[in-house]
């Protein structure tokens, strides 16, 4: 079971520590839960500063909202929105990931300094690979079926841990076929993406049984999401109880890193929890 994660210019060693918490740093107007709050560049340098400050471990850019019925957005905007936040960002000292399926964003993030790329479409598109091919940042390899503007309609699944999980086995395969070292690599089974609330916690109950047959880092992203206000009847805006709790339950499933809007109560609620085990 590998323990190292290469991570641009940094690297952790995921054994026995405390699991990573990324902050989401969403510079979109339309994003299911801060819509507009950081597209501005000084609200979103402001609010990656104050994530820092709380302890987060990862700064995720994200410059096109995922959302469930979102469109596709032009290259050139999200361009636009990702690369002044991400040049500004590249001294904090902090490991950036930059949240894209466009390689050319890919290519024009990791000139930029960027340490991971993080695919929802799991490096599918023609040309993603290549675009990450010759570098050493990290990559996320996400599941997701069907497409945003589409993968809610209607979920559709045999058996959506085994699945996932053979989805996610065969892109890990062609990446290191590429030359990819596994090192790289962590996996993301895409809660909300693709998958009912009954198929979400399906997956976060098989964190484990993922992180042991595919043998790399789980990173778990359900902060705020729809199957955090399936549960308990929140809002998007009143789920922050919710989201730690989600949090808390993937890291005690196995998973190393965790992607979270909340980072200052999340790394709190980890801290707790951690010396309780």
């Amino acid at each position: 079971m590998r323990h190292y994660l290469q991570f641009g210019r940094f690297g952790f060693n995921l054994q026995g520590t405390q699991a990573l918490v990324m902050g989401i740093l969403n510079i979109t107007p339309d994003s299911f839960s801060d819509a507009g709050q950081y597209q501005h560049l000084e609200f979103a340098l402001s609010r990656a500063e104050q994530m820092m400050l709380d302890g987060a471990d990862i700064i995720d850019i994200g410059g096109e909202s995922s959302r469930p019925g979102a469109p596709p957005l032009p290259l050139q905007d999200e361009l636009a929105r990702v690369m002044p936040v991400l040049y500004a960002l590249r001294d904090c000292g902090k490991p950036l990931s930059v949240d894209t399926y466009k390689p050319e964003v890919m290519r024009e993030a990791i000139l930029a300094g960027a340490d991971m790329i993080n695919d929802i479409n799991g490096f599918r598109a023609p040309g993603a690979i290549e675009a990450v091919q010759g570098s050493d940042c990290a990559l996320c390899i996400m599941h997701m079926q069907s497409v945003p503007e589409t993968m809610q309609d209607r979920p559709q699944y045999e058996d959506v841990v085994r699945e996932v999980i053979d989805f996610l086995r065969e892109r890990v395969d062609t990446l290191t076929a590429a030359g990819i070292e596994r090192e790289r690599l962590c996996i993301d089974p895409g809660f909300g993406f693709g998958k009912t609330v009954e198929q979400n916690y399906a997956l976060l109950r098989a964190t484990r049984q993922l992180r042991s047959e595919l043998g790399l880092p789980v990173l778990a992203g359900l902060s705020r999401k729809s199957m955090v206000g399936a549960v308990t009847g929140r809002p998007v805006e009143q789920r922050l109880a919710g989201s730690i709790g989600g949090a808390l339950a993937a890291v005690a499933q196995g998973a190393e890193i965790v992607r979270v809007h909340d980072v200052a109560e999340t790394v709190d609620a980890l801290k707790v929890w951690r010396m309780a085990h």
